[in-house]
């Protein structure tokens, strides 16, 4: 397979670095080093897929070149557009037999993959609720780029992973997304929000904030026969999976405690899903297209235009 990375920021250095020997151009308009400026003067026989990690406003523009000219596509979330024209995009993979994959790479991190075991497994029972914290201390960073601190802020970058696991675990709901608790402490756009689903089930709760000094996930589910959480994610090590089985009528419950320390396998694996997915065909647009709808409508609730 031979690729070109598009956009060399640090998401779009992993990216080259976990593709290695594929990687056969890179584009950035400014980046020292990068062998085009732009796609368009990259010669379209010298690829088969593109790694797209730019920023979101110039994203659906790429795509639609890339898929018009039969590439297979990798971009990073979230993927940002009115629905019209996320299913516009997916008709046109469609026609041309080409991937367009959004890059959510915590659907391969160890202990949340045995999370999704764990619950297809039902051992735990109903799902009552889920809770789920995502923190980094990345308040200044975004302050100071020159295109991140706008529109919603941190909700689209961190609430869109946590938002993916949701459909990961149990698919799309139709209720109504609420933010109960949206603020701006440092940044001009949002820099920590509380949002949740109160009348779906299982209940869901997301938390997340560029506040967080210490990088923090956890993720923690209530159910009829027990809980189970995870704390920590291999990025940032050690992360562990605990499972605790419910004593009744009442009692302290038996413990499993499984911890990882290792560096984050994530990037590695989801590089030769998104390979795979180019030999067999694919794509996850409608995990955007839900995504988006739940993101505009939080947008609309706190009276935020969303940033596309």
């Amino acid at each position: 397979m031979k690729v070109i990375v598009v956009g060399l920021g640090i998401q779009g250095r992993k990216r080259q670095a976990v593709a290695g020997a594929d990687v056969v151009a890179t584009v950035d308009p400014v980046a020292p080093g990068a062998t085009y400026r732009t796609i368009e003067q990259v010669p379209v026989g010298q690829y088969d897929a593109a790694l797209v990690c730019t920023p979101d406003a110039p994203k659906l523009a790429l795509l639609t070149y890339l898929i018009d000219h039969g590439k297979h596509v990798l971009v990073e979330k979230p993927l940002l557009a009115a629905d019209g024209a996320l299913r516009q995009l997916a008709q046109g993979v469609r026609r041309q037999g080409t991937v367009c994959y959004t890059a959510y790479n915590h659907r391969f991190e160890p202990h949340l993959v045995r999370m999704k075991r764990l619950l297809d497994e039902g051992s735990l029972g109903q799902v009552y609720q889920v809770s789920m914290f995502y923190g980094n201390g990345t308040a200044r960073d975004v302050r100071n780029s020159p295109w991140r601190d706008q529109g919603l802020g941190v909700i689209p970058d961190l609430a869109s992973h946590m938002l993916d696991l949701c459909l990961f675990y149990f698919g799309p709901t139709d209720a109504p997304p609420q933010p109960w608790n949206c603020a701006r402490f440092e940044n001009a756009a949002f820099d920590y929000f509380a949002l949740g689903f109160p009348d779906s089930m299982p209940r869901l709760m997301l938390e997340g904030t560029l506040l967080s000094w210490r990088n923090t996930f956890s993720l923690d589910v209530f159910a009829e026969r027990g809980t189970a959480h995870v704390f920590g994610l291999c990025k940032w090590g050690p992360s562990s999976f605990v499972v605790r089985r419910r004593v009744l009528p009442s009692g302290k419950p038996p413990e499993e405690v499984h911890t990882l320390e290792q560096a984050d396998p994530t990037w590695a694996i989801e590089y030769d899903h998104f390979i795979r997915l180019c030999q067999s065909g694919g794509t996850n647009i409608d995990n955007d297209i839900w995504i988006n709808g739940v993101l505009n409508r939080v947008a609309q609730s706190v009276g935020v235009e969303q940033q596309a």
